[in-house]
Parts: structure tokens; C-alpha cells; sequence
């Protein structure tokens, strides 16, 4: 054997392949679905969070969002036309308020008016028009579409006359709902549509106007038609920050915090998820090709024997792992599209998913990437023990320390061979670089790599004690335990059993499936309580003192509110210092310092409902100090921090108030525009108007308008309904979508650990056959290693739910979401990871119970 081609040895590896078959099959399982969970749930979770984010930019009607009070200056200009010249598309929305009346009667009424041009506006989504139609169809110089109550305040019907400014306008339809409604202003009034040449010619753009104004941006999609990537978003967003250092800058992830926030949990979730179908698969790899390889040892032998060299045997048997991963990766990739096709079908009955399908070649290239590099790198271990095989095994059989228990022993080997140290470094980076490429993270890549390699050397490291422990535990019962008892538990370090790995391996997959199942179902429920039916969607201004209790009684009584309100004080006042720096000289981020000069305050005992505090801790019930919470993003305008001063001045009376934490709203409840609160006492005496927040059925919101009005006809009422009820929507989508991908993640987890444990099935027939030849019933063998597979599941649980405990406490409390022990599940998982492991051991192993001792030992 002086040289060995490839060729040949491909040969030798496809023949043991053939001949080995049932061994093989479960390499080729644990690949084949590491592969398709990884290229399914990727390939779906790509397609979902396009889709759920072009519902994202529907719901801001662009990109990004640019608010200002003031016309941009000239150089602002010049750069937003060098921006619109390099393919970006703008458009501006104006906001003012104004008078507006019937042609008949001339009764005034205050209005919110929104001038658009209908031919680019919206970028994203659709104005909803009743009669329905295109807003660049109904929407003229001459024409206005506005919101139902200003037909009712006024009397008036589609098709009749509106005196805005010095023009009158045909009311050619009522707005139902506009995409860009939640980020846009809530001012007083009813909403009216209107074209910009109709603004102009209404004259109400005098010099000196109050409007508002809004720049929407549209970035051009890349040339090979792929999404638009969040970098050239992100890119664009500092330019204008820049660019434009008065304004209001957000792009359409922050439109709507509760789909913000479910969003960016989805997308960590669903990486995760990937790297999870990825370590699951790796483990099954290991397993299998350890006991295969482990069989190999006297094969191994003989051709020394014969002059081969460790490095052709080596060659061997790294081709015939390469050939076991083509094929595995080949089978999962060809699955995994099947998964991300049979995706949006199966929840088809539970959501509308809008994903388009593309089978594309760097996630096939990847999903093989991962598959054949995984079985590769698990590899290489147990191919570095090719080296250490001498000829005179076959005639010297002794038991390979490999499967020391002890850590200690795991270390010696380690540290003995130079090239073990080098496999683990490949693992470590190749490992690294998967994740890197899965999570499109180097910082991901390295912590998971990193971590899993920490978690691993505990496991091993719990695992090696577990054991010492229960042969200690042996030693002192030995005399009083059933001997099939004591059989049972002495198996699990006998020489030559691999328990230590094997309980690591099924420790990490139950962690890895655990850690899956807490987060998605903690992340979930938070889900939920941002969708819950009941938010309000129904937002009233401007309710005095005297109307507050009246308010609240009539909206009680109406049958199509579904929960009780929502209301809070407003105090007007403005801001005279920043931590000891006069207002006019403070540094703000994309503030304009003129809205300083009017700031509400509100006041509350204890945090919110919806809001939660990121940074310092709330006051106590009883707080009298001036102490204030602030909004997390107003306080990065500001430029305050915990600790910082401000000073308020509340007509003649100032208010110098500590910030003494940071809050978060989800955008779903009436005190998640308000963006400083007090206490109570030192806002005591000063003037109020109150806020309200209500849900009522989206279908019945104009029968509540209509009651306000009557009794109350200075109130405004806000309607967003239906903008909430689309973000509600898509907050469902992604949880239905989250809990379907983690089962089916879960799932897959479950079968590669299944044939993980089958795959030791080699190394018990010569321990059966034993058994047998020295009387050994088939009852007795069965409750042996009965006892055998449930310590080793009830350990491994115990270990793995241990730990994905402390991991998903990590995970969540770094995604701000709040961690529960669950003891149920916990118990669940212990006494489903042993069930699994008895069922699973025998499923594999029953056959072996029914050959004959002379078999086994001819072929020996």
C-alpha cells in the first residue's frame, strides 16, 4: 500500500458505506434534517420578515420619515435634491390645522388638514377610501376626501361643498384609513385629505404658518431585485440626520414600538432557531460517526497490518464522512425547500402569510456549506484517534480509554495529541464562521461559538460528576439495591460505554430545545399582551375637568366599548434648563429647540400600563419629590440620562425635576404619548386637560363619535382603528409564525436526538450476546438496560433543562422580556427526555435481543 489514490479510497469508503448501511442511515438522518430544519426555517423566516416588513413600511407609507416645523434652508434643499438625484424618492406631506365649513351654513369647525400629492403618496400601502377607490383618482385640486365625523359635526354627505381657506371643495369621499395614521400628527379635529395644488390654492400657506411638514423617502430597490437591505436604510437615515439636524428622523422600524419590538424578536428568534437545527444536527453527526468509527477499530488494525499508513486510512474514512454529508446535505437541502413550500400552506388556515418564494442558491449553497462542514468538523476527532490505532489491537484486544468518564481522562487525551487540539480549534472557527454566516453577526457568530463551546465543557464537566456520583452512591447501596437495579446504573460507567459523551450530547439537545421552547413562549406572551383585543384604538383630546366624569360614564354605557377607558392629565409647560443650560443653548439630536417651549407633563403613581422602565427605577407610591420618568428616545434628543436635571415652568411655577428613570411605551395605550411623568404632588393646583384612550369594535367606532359629539361637542375624537387593528394583525402573524417554526424546530431537535441514541445500538450487541451466554434472560436484559436508558434521559434532562433555564434567562432579559421558572415544563421535559431515551433505545435496539450468541461471535 505504498500510495493510495482517491479514487481507490473513494472506492474502499463507498463499499463500507453499502456494507454498513443501517449505521450510516443514521448520519445521513442527523444531517439530512439538521440540513432541511436549517434551510426551511432560514428560507421561510427570510421570505416572513420581507413580508412583515413591507407591512412595516405599509403602516409608515415609506422608508423613512423626516418631521419638521420649518421650511428646509437652501443647503437642506440642495442636499435633499442631491438625494432625490441618486434614485431615492421624496415626497411631502403637510400638516396644519384649520378652519373649515359648510357652503350652507358657514358653521366653523377646527380640522386637521393633510395635504399629499396623490400620484406618489402613499409609497407603501393604500389610502382606504369609502366608496372605495384610488386616492390619485379621487383626489383632484378641486376635491377632499375627509373623515366620517367631520360629516357628522357638519351635517354634510359625499359630493357636498367645504369651504377651506378662500376655495370651496368637493367632498368626493370619507377616509376609512390612512397607512401613515399612527405616524403622523394627533391633532385636534377631524382629518382632511387635500392635494397640494388644492393647499395652495386654499391660501392657508401663508409666511408664517404653523404647518407641519413631512418628507416620506422611498429607497430604490438593489438592480438584482433582492429587498431593500436595513443598510442602505440605516445609510440613508444618517445622511438626514445629518443633513437635516432640526428634524424628526425614524424609519418605518419605529413607527409602531409593540411591531418594532415583535420584529426584532422574530428576527432573533428565528436565528436562533437556524443555529439550534444547525448544533442538533452536528450532535447526531458526532454520535453516529463516533460509534461507527469506534466498530472500525479492529478493520482499522488489520490494514496496518498490512502496511497502510494512518494517513491513507485517514483518507478513507475523511472521504467516506465528505460522501456521508453530500448525501446527507443533498436529502435535507431537497426537504428544506419542500418545508419553506409547505410553510405558508399549513398556516394558511391560521394567518394570511404573503411570502414569495424563491429557491435561492446561496441558501441551497449554504444549507450544503453547513451540512457537509458540521459533519466534517464532528468529525475529525475521532479520525485524529485513527493515528493512535496499532496493529497489535487485533491481537491484544484492550478497552480504549476514549471512554473515560472522568473529565480528567478527556483531558489527558486532549492534551496529549496536538492534533486534538487543533480539531477542536477547527470546530471553534468553523463553528464560528456557520453562525457568522446564519445570524449575518460576527459578534453572534463568536459568542455562539464560544458559549457552545463553555456550555459543552460544563456539560461534560456535570456529566463526568452525575457519574462519579452514582458509582459513589453504588458503592455504599450495592448490598441493598435489586441486582438488575445495581446492573442497570454499573452499565453507565462500564469501560467502554460512552456515556459521558452521550450524556453531553443529550444534555446540549435537551438545553437547545428547552432554551427554544422558553423563549419563544416567554416572547410570545408579551406577543400577545401587545395584540390583546381590548387596546385602545379610540383616542379622545381636549377633555376638561368638569367633562372627565361625564366622559367616563357615557363611554361605559356604550355597548361597543369593550373595555374601560384609559385617561390621564395633561399639564402645559415648557422647558427652562437642561441640567443647568438655558433651553436656547442646549445640544438636542434631531429636536427643534422651539418645541421645548411647549411640553406636556402628566402625573402617575406607579408605571403605566404598556410603558416600562429600561434605565432606573420607578418612585414610590407615595412620592412627593419632583422627581420625573422620561421617554428612552426623548431622552436621547434631549441628551438626559439618570441622574440628569431638568427644569420645568408650568405658568409661574417652575419644577425642577430629577430623572429618575427611563421609559419604553408599546404604543398601544393612552400614556404612550406621554413623555414625561411625575408624581402627582408637584403638579398639584396647575391647570389640566385630560386624554383619553378606549377601544371600541372598529366596526362601530362612528356610533361613539356620534354620542361624544352630542353630549360633548369640544372633544376630538381620534380614530385609528383600523391602523391599529393592521399592526394587530401582523403582531398575530408573528407570533402564529414564531410558535409554528419553534415546534417545528423542536420537532426535528427531537428526531436527530432520537437517532442519536439509536445510533449506539452496535455497541450493545456484544454486551447482549454476553449476557445471554451467561443466562441472561430477555426480561432480565430489558430491565437492565431499561434502567440503563432512563437514568441516562433522567440525567441529561435534569443537566439540559437546567441550563436552557439559565440561558433563556439571558436571552430574555437581554430582549427586555420578562423570564418565568416553569415548573410544569420543567417536569414535562425530565420525564419526556427519559421516555424518549427508553423508547428510542429500544425502537433501535430491539432486534438484537433476537440474535443468537453463535452469530455475534462468528463474526468476531
Amino acid at each position: 500500500m505504498a500510495t493510495l489514490s482517491y479514487r481507490s479510497a473513494a472506492k474502499i469508503a463507498a463499499r463500507e458505506m453499502h456494507s454498513s448501511r443501517g449505521k450510516f442511515f443514521f448520519v445521513i438522518l442527523s444531517v439530512a434534517i439538521g440540513v432541511a430544519a436549517l434551510t426551511g426555517v432560514r428560507g421561510f423566516s427570510g421570505s416572513f420578515r420581507t413580508s412583515l416588513l413591507n407591512r412595516a413600511r405599509a403602516i409608515m407609507a415609506a422608508d423613512l420619515s423626516a418631521r419638521m416645523f420649518q421650511q428646509p434652508t437652501p443647503e437642506e434643499q440642495a442636499g435633499l435634491d442631491e438625494i432625490a438625484a441618486s434614485g431615492v424618492e421624496i415626497t411631502p406631506v403637510t400638516e396644519l390645522l384649520s378652519m373649515a365649513s359648510s357652503a350652507k351654513t358657514l358653521d366653523p369647525l377646527l380640522v386637521s388638514m393633510k395635504a399629499v400629492d396623490p400620484a406618489m403618496y402613499p409609497f407603501y400601502g393604500e389610502v382606504e377610501l369609502a366608496p372605495a377607490a384610488p386616492l390619485k383618482t379621487v383626489l383632484t385640486p378641486d376635491t377632499v376626501a375627509v373623515a366620517d365625523d367631520l360629516l357628522v359635526r357638519l351635517n354634510l354627505k359625499v359630493g357636498d361643498q367645504l369651504k377651506i381657506g378662500t376655495q370651496l371643495f368637493r367632498i368626493a369621499s370619507v377616509v376609512v384609513n390612512e397607512p401613515d395614521r399612527l405616524s403622523g400628527s394627533f391633532a385636534a379635529g377631524p382629518r382632511v385629505l387635500i392635494s397640494r395644488e388644492g393647499l395652495d390654492a386654499s391660501g392657508l400657506l401663508a409666511p408664517g404658518s404653523h404647518a407641519g411638514q413631512r418628507y416620506l423617502f422611498k429607497v430604490p430597490k438593489p438592480a438584482n431585485g433582492a429587498p431593500i437591505s436595513d443598510k442602505a436604510v440605516a445609510d440613508l437615515k444618517a445622511r438626514l440626520e445629518k443633513l437635516l439636524p432640526q428634524a424628526q428622523i425614524i424609519d418605518y422600524r419605529e413607527t409602531n414600538p409593540a411591531l418594532t419590538q415583535g420584529l426584532d424578536r422574530a428576527t432573533s428568534l428565528l436565528s436562533l432557531m437556524s443555529l439550534v437545527a444547525l448544533v442538533l444536527g452536528a450532535i447526531g453527526v458526532a454520535m453516529a460517526m463516533r460509534a461507527h468509527l469506534q466498530q472500525r477499530l479492529d478493520t482499522i488494525a488489520i490494514m496496518k497490518s498490512l502496511g497502510a499508513r494512518s494517513g491513507q486510512i485517514m483518507k478513507i474514512y475523511l472521504l467516506q464522512t465528505l460522501l456521508l454529508g453530500g448525501a446527507g446535505g443533498l436529502l435535507g437541502v431537497a426537504c428544506g425547500v419542500g418545508v419553506q413550500l409547505a410553510f405558508p400552506y399549513l398556516l394558511a388556515k391560521l394567518i394570511h402569510v404573503d411570502t414569495e418564494f424563491h429557491v435561492q442558491l446561496s441558501a441551497v449553497m449554504t444549507g450544503m456549506a453547513a451540512g457537509i462542514l458540521t459533519t466534517l468538523l464532528f468529525t475529525l476527532p475521532p479520525l485524529m484517534d485513527i493515528r493512535g490505532v496499532r496493529p497489535i489491537l487485533i491481537l491484544r484486544r484492550a478497552v480504549d480509554d476514549t471512554d473515560d468518564p472522568f473529565i480528567a481522562g478527556i483531558w489527558k487525551k486532549i492534551t496529549k495529541n496536538a492534533a486534538q487540539i487543533g480539531a477542536a480549534v477547527l470546530i471553534l472557527a468553523g463553528l464560528a464562521a456557520i453562525a457568522t454566516t446564519l445570524s449575518d453577526s460576527v459578534v453572534v457568530g463568536q459568542v455562539f461559538s464560544l458559549g457552545l463551546v463553555g456550555v459543552l465543557g460544563v456539560l461534560l464537566a456535570a456529566s463526568a460528576a452525575v457519574l462519579a456520583g452514582l458509582k459513589f452512591f453504588l458503592s455504599k447501596t450495592r448490598l441493598h439495591l435489586p441486582s438488575s437495579l445495581r446492573h442497570g446504573l454499573a452499565n453507565l460507567y462500564r469501560p467502554g460505554n460512552p456515556s459521558a459523551a452521550l450524556l453531553a450530547a443529550l444534555g446540549m439537545g435537551v438545553m437547545q430545545i428547552m432554551t427554544v421552547y422558553l423563549v419563544q413562549q416567554a416572547v410570545v406572551s408579551e406577543l400577545h399582551i401587545s395584540a390583546a383585543p381590548n387596546l385602545p384604538n379610540v383616542f379622545l383630546i381636549d377633555i376638561t375637568n368638569s367633562e372627565v366624569g361625564g366622559i367616563r360614564t357615557l363611554l361605559k354605557s356604550q355597548s361597543s366599548v369593550t373595555a374601560d377607558p384609559e385617561l390621564l392629565s395633561v399639564v402645559s409647560s415648557r422647558v427652562i434648563d437642561i441640567d443647568g443650560v438655558p433651553a436656547d443653548q442646549a445640544k438636542l439630536k434631531n429636536f427643534p429647540k422651539r418645541m421645548l417651549r411647549s411640553i406636556s407633563l402628566t402625573w402617575a403613581g406607579a408605571a403605566p400600563p404598556g410603558t416600562k422602565v429600561v434605565d432606573g427605577a420607578w418612585w414610590k407610591a407615595d412620592e412627593k419629590g419632583p422627581v420625573v420618568a422620561i421617554d428612552e428616545r426623548q431622552a436621547q434628543r434631549l441628551g438626559v440620562h439618570v441622574g440628569s436635571r431638568i427644569t420645568f415652568a408650568a405658568q409661574d411655577t417652575q419644577i425642577v425635576a430629577s430623572v429618575v428613570a427611563l421609559t419604553k411605551a408599546d404604543g398601544q395605550h393612552a400614556y404612550s404619548r406621554a413623555e414625561f411623568i411625575l408624581p402627582q404632588a408637584p403638579l398639584a393646583g396647575l391647570p389640566v386637560v385630560w386624554y383619553g384612550g378606549v377601544h371600541v369594535d372598529p366596526a362601530r367606532v362612528g356610533e361613539v363619535q356620534r354620542a361624544l359629539y352630542k353630549s360633548y361637542p369640544t372633544v376630538t375624537v381620534i380614530n385609528v382603528a383600523q391602523a391599529l387593528e393592521t399592526v394587530r394583525a401582523v403582531v398575530i402573524q408573528i407570533t402564529y409564525v414564531i410558535q409554528f417554526l419553534a415546534a417545528f424546530s423542536i420537532f426535528a431537535g427531537v428526531i436527530i436526538l432520537a437517532s442519536s441514541i439509536a445510533g449506539t445500538r452496535y455497541r450493545r450487541i456484544r454486551e447482549v450476546v454476553v449476557l445471554k451466554t451467561l443466562g441472561a434472560t430477555r426480561r432480565r436484559i430489558v430491565t437492565v438496560f431499561s434502567i440503563e436508558f432512563a437514568v441516562l434521559g433522567l440525567v441529561a434532562g435534569v443537566v439540559g433543562v437546567f441550563f436552557a433555564n439559565v440561558i433563556a434567562r439571558v436571552l430574555l432579559n437581554r430582549m427586555t422580556v420578562t423570564y418565568h421558572f416553569q415548573w410544569d415544563w420543567a417536569l414535562l421535559a425530565l420525564l419526556g427526555t427519559a421516555g424518549l431515551t427508553v423508547a428510542t433505545g429500544w425502537v433501535a435496539s430491539h432486534r438484537i435481543l433476537g440474535r443468537k450468541p453463535l452469530e455475534v461471535l462468528r463474526e468476531e
